[in-house]
């Protein structure tokens, strides 16, 4: 394969001269920062905050016939699954795929997407969002908010840039 002689990288946004000693490492014996019934798990494992805002990472484990996401999509970042194990089922905005371990799905500004488990074994997923976002309050706190629904799941949930289409079918559809 030929590379041009040019090629375009970002902009330096790091100006010195010799590095830094600045890497965050996290272990994998590190426990959940949340847990939810039926076996449901998400790891914080880069935060908008912690990366300045480049990207938020974060392994989510749902239990057995985890409902997931409805069709949603965000305004103001990507969202990328990557299947560790088990199965997901996945919205693409056309059709649903059956995710599995090592298969990736890249979902960029404005696409629609979904996703759920709808098998009776656990499964895991890294999610990356692009550029971070403070996710962690959405996280921590949509069960809670579903529960609550009407106006104010819709706010909470457009506050943190999930626009779900059911949030804007007419009534009755």
């Amino acid at each position: 394969m030929s590379y041009p002689e040019f090629l375009e990288y970002p902009e330096p946004r790091y100006h010195g001269h010799r590095g830094e000693v600045n890497a965050a490492f996290r272990p994998a014996s590190t426990p959940p920062d949340i847990s939810s019934p039926g076996g449901g798990a998400t790891h914080y494992l880069a935060t908008n905050e912690s990366t300045g805002g480049e990207f938020g990472l974060y392994k989510v484990e749902l239990g057995a016939r985890a409902a997931g996401a409805k069709t949603h999509f965000h305004k103001a970042m990507s969202e990328s699954f990557y299947i560790l194990s088990g199965e997901l089922e996945l919205y693409n905005g056309e059709r649903w795929v059956t995710g599995r371990a090592g298969d990736f799905l890249y979902v960029p500004v404005g696409g629609l997407h979904a996703f759920k488990n709808v098998t009776d074994e656990p499964m895991s997923m890294l999610l990356l969002f692009s550029p971070g976002a403070p996710r962690e309050e959405y996280f921590e706190r949509v069960a809670e908010m579903s529960q609550r629904g009407g106006e104010e799941l819709k706010r909470f949930r457009i506050r943190h840039d999930s626009y779900f289409v059911e949030d804007f079918e007419p009534e009755g559809e």
